[in-house]
């Protein structure tokens, strides 16, 4: 079992800055990828930002430029600092984890239960 808990959604004004995080707990050995997806209103899960545990980066089209992703790999947590948010950014943020190697040699995912990031003046 590995469990995902994610934090620092909230409430922002647009131009604003929000920063998450995701730490991984439970049965892990090691963790290729973490990462952030979102889902707006209305609209499909789409992928934020993602990081191996090598430190290679894939952002989404809406998160380049403005939002960086760095992870702890000691700490099995992963970080979505967000810059320069606007109203578009407003979507509950999901934590995923992938490639979860645990002390039994499976290999699982995992997913967070969310956190709502509101962009609003």
């Amino acid at each position: 079992q590995v469990q995902l808990v994610e934090s620092g959604g909230g409430l922002v004004q647009p131009g604003g800055s929000l920063r998450l995080s995701c730490a991984a707990s439970g049965n892990i050995f090691s963790i290729y990828a973490m990462g952030w997806y979102r889902r707006a209103p209305g609209k499909q899960r789409e992928l934020v930002a993602a990081i191996t545990s090598g430190g290679s980066t894939n952002y989404g089209d809406s998160a380049k430029g403005r939002f960086t992703i760095s992870r702890d790999n000691a700490k099995n947590t992963v970080y979505l600092q967000m810059n320069s948010l606007t109203p578009e950014d407003t979507a509950v943020y999901y934590c995923n984890a992938d490639g979860i190697l645990d002390f039994s040699d499976r290999v699982v995912s995992s997913w967070g239960q969310g956190t709502q990031v509101t962009v609003s003046s």
